[in-house]
């Protein structure tokens, strides 16, 4: 580029260099988005291949629902004989524990996950325990959140069925548990040799593993996989678990950085006004460089120069905060990881930051600046003077800018249908925004009456008046809005469609008691009767599996669905094969299932040959099959032939027993089984009492208080939308940003005005009511927009991506037009300040 031009570049940028420091800002916010969470992302790639055997727990385990046979655990010996290193066994089950000595000494007790170890645990990496000598010799270990809901703490007793044991640690910290997984289903760790075996009973949801630590991993799992899977067992190893944990940080950080790119194109659209403003107050100059004989390629050169440096200074400001706010997304995040993440600096993440900074903001900066080549030299002497048509550049930059989105989109998603669908929804949020900003324009143009006040009617005015920025604050603060209160909608959304049924109104069932032995169900109606409780309902369950499908043993699918990743084409899902199955018979459907085809049959013969079943319609497509279709289940070693004839739609939010398969009364009324008892204590103290009395009196049947697993829900829910919501920040923020530098940049238009309007004859307290009435409109306008887009993008995904109703919750929209106007008058007040304090004779002046 010739020295003149770079010369002139830098004299012109002069007086426009403050005015566009919080456009360089707001690009620069969403280059620091895009930084962080590209940095985020690589030391989370880096932490999984470095954590990956901490997280798994070990180079192989094989896992079982069902006790080993005699076989299976002469082969685990071999196996653990013929190669050197450790060997972990593993009974995990859900039970109740009781802690004699919390509530004031009336105990307390609830549902935990019990881990019984044989072995060295764990296998990699170390537990974080307080005390750090704690032992499983010396009583059970019991995570952090556990005692902390209990009140109790190490030294007290626990009681695990029909056994107490003393507390000899606290566990603050496992290996691949999150502070999630603690908190939804806390853990007690136990000797195995010390269990209750009465807890293993028919009936019972153990889940039995073994884990290897190897001295020779690759050749051990070389040699020992193709025995044990021969053997019917289900081996994992630590690089299959290492891909699936990859797998879903991948989608975290893709999903992650998309939020980020919102940012980035707030930003941009941020360069755009700014660009827009600059180039109609350059006219002038430009048609002057033209009369001197500069050519309109030169000129445009002058300003592209421009552009490249505010759009370089921007990115190096975006790494910069990129690098401070990286800090923090680990310690957001930290509750949803299995693997501690690190904040190292990532110079790749650094350099793309920076490279799709300025390009981006040359883009966005371009498509205005487009116009400069179109400045007649006649608008030097005539200010309506100016080109008509359309622009071929100006055109193609678009396409190029679109491309860019798409090209971006597509390295995230990995998809082209993602990336379509991004580019789609984002634009047509901006072409809705921007409607709106032409609408409301076209109606205060129209709709402003003599009778309002003065400063009102002058605010309004200036919503459509040359230079107004109704425009980019909707498109900006908007989709802020729209951001945040589309995850806060569908969060209340899904809260109230898993809340108790209010339908049912006192009679409502909040306790359920599982695993009920037949010999137990006499004892417990007693026992609830004795606590003034009445058995509300009894639900019978019976464990299965599926042995074979329209005659193809399950194992011969199995192994077709191993071959092909999961599942064949057209075929069955290994998981729908393999798993077990819970199910129940009734001569009824309850309120939250629905048949959707077929013909649901409540009855029938006691020795009929072939049973009919109902199975839930997902189900059915997973197994790939559908009315009509033969499945042989296997009940307790006895083989039951059934035939599909209904399909049934399941509301699986709602907190009450649900079933894949229901059969009809009568031919499995004597198969083994457990029953599940509802029933309603009413208050937090009754449950807390019946819990305790049951775990007394029957230790292997688990009680669940439905309140507390909803308070968990909503827990767990309030985190995953506060990681949104700070996400959704960076949008919320940037647009006040853009929103202050639409104020910075029309600064000398709104000192002209404020003079002329006290010249004659206004206040400074009026012209600060006009400002005032001008942006808390303009805040009102956002909060409205983004409030109406976010209701519609709320219901959109509660419609059709968590097949749930949509819950309106007027209290965030209340909240948003408040917050959003308040923040906006503000903002925009704290801008023009300059204007109110300028002395008029110096305005005055100055255009003479």
């Amino acid at each position: 580029m010739p020295s003149p031009i770079l010369s002139l570049a830098w004299r012109d940028s002069r007086g426009a260099r403050r005015r566009l420091v919080l456009y360089v800002s707001a690009m620069a916010l969403g280059v620091a988005a895009l930084v962080a969470i590209r940095s985020f992302g690589i030391n989370l790639e880096r932490a999984v291949d470095e954590q990956a055997l901490e997280v798994f727990g070990a180079d192989l385990q094989v896992r079982r629902g069902t006790p080993y046979t005699v076989a299976q655990e002469a082969l685990l010996d071999s196996v653990a004989a013929e190669n050197r290193g450790a060997v972990l066994r593993e009974v995990t089950f859900p039970s109740m524990a009781r802690f004699p000595a919390a509530g004031d000494g009336e105990g307390r007790a609830r549902l935990v996950q019990i881990r019984a170890l044989d072995g060295p645990w764990p296998l990699y990496g170390q537990p974080d325990l307080v005390p750090a000598t704690a032992t499983l010799g010396q009583g059970v270990l019991v995570d952090a959140t556990l005692l902390l809901q209990m009140d109790a703490s190490v030294g007290d007793s626990v009681q695990i069925g029909a056994r107490t044991y003393a507390v000899a640690g606290r566990v603050d910290g496992a290996p691949g548990q999150t502070d999630v997984a603690s908190l939804v289903g806390p853990r007690i760790y136990l000797p195995l040799a010390r269990l209750d075996t009465t807890l293993l009973s028919v009936g019972s949801r153990a889940r039995y593993r073994t884990s290897f630590r190897f001295d020779d991993a690759p050749a051990a799992l070389a040699a020992a996989v193709p025995r044990l899977e021969s053997a019917d067992l289900r081996t994992e190893t630590a690089d299959e678990q290492q891909e699936d944990v990859s797998e879903a940080s991948d989608a975290l950080s893709r999903f992650l950085s998309l939020v980020g790119f919102v940012a980035l194109l707030l930003g941009g659209v941020g360069v755009a006004s700014s660009m827009g403003l600059y180039v109609r107050e350059k006219a002038e100059t430009v048609a002057t460089l033209r009369c001197l004989g500069l050519s309109s390629r030169r000129v445009f050169a002058v300003y592209t120069l421009q552009a490249v440096a505010l759009g370089a200074v921007g990115a190096v400001l975006g790494v910069a905060l990129g690098v401070a706010v990286q800090r923090l997304l680990p310690l957001v995040l930290s509750g949803f990881l299995p693997v501690d993440v690190d904040n190292a600096v990532v110079p790749r993440a650094l350099a793309e930051g920076l490279g799709v900074g300025v390009l981006a903001a040359v883009l966005f900066a371009l498509l205005p600046l487009a116009a400069v080549r179109r400045v007649p030299p006649l608008r030097a002497l005539r200010a309506d003077a100016q080109a008509r048509g359309l622009d071929p550049l100006r055109l193609a930059l678009g396409a190029v800018l679109v491309a860019g989105v798409g090209g971006f989109a597509y390295l995230q998603t990995q998809s082209v249908v993602g990336a379509l669908s991004f580019v789609g929804g984002t634009a047509a949020v901006f072409v809705l925004l921007t409607l709106t900003a032409a609408l409301v324009r076209w109606t205060v143009r129209r709709g402003v009456r003599p009778g309002l006040p003065w400063a009102w009617r002058q605010g309004l005015a200036n919503l459509h008046a040359p230079g107004n920025q109704t425009l980019v604050l909707l498109l900006t603060m908007g989709l802020g809005v729209f951001l945040v209160l589309a995850l806060g909608l569908v969060q209340r959304s899904i809260l109230a469609q898993i809340a108790l049924p209010q339908a049912q109104g006192e009679a409502a069932p909040d306790v359920v008691l599982f695993d009920v032995q037949p010999d137990q169900r006499a004892g417990l109606r007693a026992l609830l009767a004795a606590q003034d409780l009445e058995a509300l309902g009894q639900v019978p369950i019976v464990s299965m599996r599926i042995q074979a499908l329209d005659g193809v043993p399950a194992d011969t699918l199995i192994d077709r669905a191993d071959a092909s990743f999961g599942g064949t084409e057209g075929g069955p899902e290994r998981w729908a094969l393999a798993r077990e199955y819970r199910s129940t018979y009734r001569d009824r459907t309850v309120d939250t299932e629905e048949v959707t085809a077929g013909t649901f049959e409540g009855t029938a013969r006691a020795d009929a040959a072939v049973v009919p079943v109902s199975l839930e319609e997902d189900l059915a497509a997973d197994l790939a099959i559908g009315l009509g279709s033969r499945i042989t289940w296997d009940v307790g070693g006895v083989p039951v032939e059934s035939v599909v004839t209904s399909l049934r739609k399941v509301d699986w939010a709602q907190v009450q027993p649900n079933f894949f398969a229901v059969f009809p009364a009568g031919p499995l009324d004597e198969a083994p089984q457990t029953d599940i008892l509802l029933t309603r204590a009413g208050t937090p103290e009754a449950s807390a009492r019946l819990q305790s009395a049951v775990v007394e009196a029957y230790p292997t049947v688990s009680v669940v208080d439905v309140r507390q697993v909803l308070a968990l829900v909503d827990e767990v829910l309030g985190r995953v939308a506060f990681v949104l919501r700070f996400m959704a920040l960076f949008a919320v923020v940037t647009g006040l940003v853009v929103l202050a530098g639409a104020v910075r940049v029309a600064l000398a238009q709104r000192t002209r005005e404020a003079v002329l309007l006290r010249t004659l004859g206004a206040s400074r307290a009026q012209v600060r009511r006009i400002l005032l009435a001008e942006y808390t409109l303009l805040g009102l306008l956002a909060a409205l927009t983004g409030g109406v887009l976010a209701v519609g993008g709320a219901w959109a995904l509660a419609r059709f991506a968590f097949e749930i109703p949509f819950r309106l919750d007027p209290t965030w929209l209340f909240v948003a037009l408040v917050a959003v106007p308040l923040l906006t008058a503000v903002v925009g007040l704290a801008g023009s300040g300059r204007a109110l304090r300028q002395p008029p004779l110096d305005v005055l002046r100055a255009e003479v």
